[in-house]
């Protein structure tokens, strides 16, 4: 899930990627983000592998290494770059090679892949400057996709939840209406895109999206949600109460409901001689 920064700015709106203060927040539980966070769909996987010549993966904001595994389990090898050290010591542990740093400022040494992938990240980069330096890392012919899941849910549910917010935290932006859904991410899609075209070094951008159903209990659910963007910032008292209004409403539909997904990617091919 994107990030929503805890209060709307007073001043000019920053980019998502300036709010280092978050994009570098997730590793406050990363055990627990790599326990409940949702994976990508096997068909987005097989398209990107599928379109690259070889097996040589870069993966950009690789967190716990949710994305990295569907890569290795596809026959790739796979080095992540993040930059916080914490997510980065728990993708070891699962048994992937890790370099922290920032992608604009990571240094590719000669090194080139066949694919430059990001999940659930890309917004907290600089989107030309990201671009620029997949171009730099990526043999030509090789592959830039960076896609998200973005949530959709049945109505009643996304009304409830809203609700929990604002209740809870009434100035937040969450408690102005659900979840970002797929028009969000086709927004932050197209950013994406955009910057693509500025760094230059690639052909013709694509938007691709893929959709999936994940179920989920009341607790499978109450367990992911701190891990949402911003939410570790959140006072501890009103995040309780945000879970237990959740909570409320799942019991009330029963104790389960099912998340539609769509994952939203943006890619392009490197083009030129290297």
């Amino acid at each position: 899930m994107t990030t929503i920064p805890p209060e709307r700015p007073a001043a000019r709106e920053r980019e998502s990627h300036q709010y280092r203060e978050v994009a570098e927040s997730f590793g406050t539980d990363a055990e627990r983000y790599d326990r409940t966070r949702p994976s990508y769909p096997r068909a987005l996987v097989e398209r990107i592998v599928g379109g690259c010549a070889g097996s040589d993966v870069l993966d950009v904001g690789c967190g716990t290494g949710i994305v990295a595994r569907l890569f290795q389990a596809a026959g790739c090898t796979v080095l992540g770059v993040d930059p916080d050290e914490r997510m980065a010591d728990l993708a070891r542990e699962r048994g992937l090679e890790v370099e922290v740093a920032k992608i604009e400022d990571w240094e590719p040494a000669g090194r080139q892949f066949d694919a430059v992938v990001a999940g659930q990240a890309w917004h907290w980069v600089d989107p030309a400057a990201g671009a620029a330096k997949a171009a730099q890392a990526l043999r030509p012919g090789g592959l830039l996709a960076v896609f998200w899941n973005a949530f959709q849910f049945h109505a009643d549910m996304s009304a409830a939840f809203a609700a929990a917010y604002r209740r809870a935290m009434p100035d937040s932006p969450m408690s102005r209406g659900s979840m970002p859904g797929p028009e969000i991410y086709a927004t932050m899609c197209a950013k994406a895109a955009d910057g693509m075209r500025q760094a230059g070094g690639f052909g013709d951008t694509q938007q691709w999206r893929f959709d999936w159903d994940r179920p989920y209990t009341r607790d499978e659910w109450l367990d992911q949600v701190p891990t949402f963007g911003g939410h570790s910032m959140f006072p501890p008292p009103k995040l309780q109460q945000v879970l237990a209004d959740m909570g409320s409403a799942i019991d009330a539909a029963g104790g389960s409901f099912t998340v539609h997904y769509a994952t939203m990617t943006a890619a392009a091919v490197r083009s030129g001689a290297g």
